[in-house]
């Protein structure tokens, strides 16, 4: 299932490779009526592209802006760490809230998703429940509290 809404302003990157945490996330994004605002891609070049556009038969399709990009670790193509230092060093980018959503513990990632400028790190939890709860809440903070600068 894979939902676009035509804002660029108002969306949120998932970028995930596994079919079932990206349903269970739009599960957990729909029960705060967020779902619909959601992009998802299955990998990270999918990802960069989306965000930086891309060459399609010779014509640039324009690039989008979401809100917030949700963004798993572990990825086919380029790797949610790569894609996060693309972004994080690109003046264009930069200021995009970037929440990584990983299965990984490892301290060596959390460390390094720091150091080059993430937003948040959640490590998917194991139980339905909390992994409902955890994303319903990073939604919702991210696309509704969070005040981001103007551009």
């Amino acid at each position: 299932m894979r939902n676009t809404s035509r804002s660029t302003s108002e969306e949120l990157l998932l970028a995930e490779d596994s079919e079932t945490d990206t349903e269970l996330t739009l599960r957990a994004l729909k029960t705060i009526n967020l779902a619909q605002k959601v992009h998802a891609v299955k990998d990270g070049k999918e990802a960069l592209e989306y965000v930086f556009g891309k060459e399609f038969e010779g014509e640039r399709i324009r690039r989008r802006v979401p809100k917030v990009i949700m963004l798993d670790l572990k990825m086919p193509k380029v790797g949610g760490i790569e894609v996060l230092r693309r972004l994080k060093s690109d003046q264009r980018t930069k200021d995009i809230p970037v929440v990584v959503l990983t299965s990984s513990r490892e301290d060596s990632d959390l460390k390094q998703c720091y150091e080059l400028g993430v937003n948040s790190y959640i490590v998917k939890p194991f139980g339905l429940e909390e992994f409902v709860k955890a994303v319903a809440t990073a939604g919702l903070y991210w696309m509704v509290v969070n005040q981001p600068p103007q551009n």
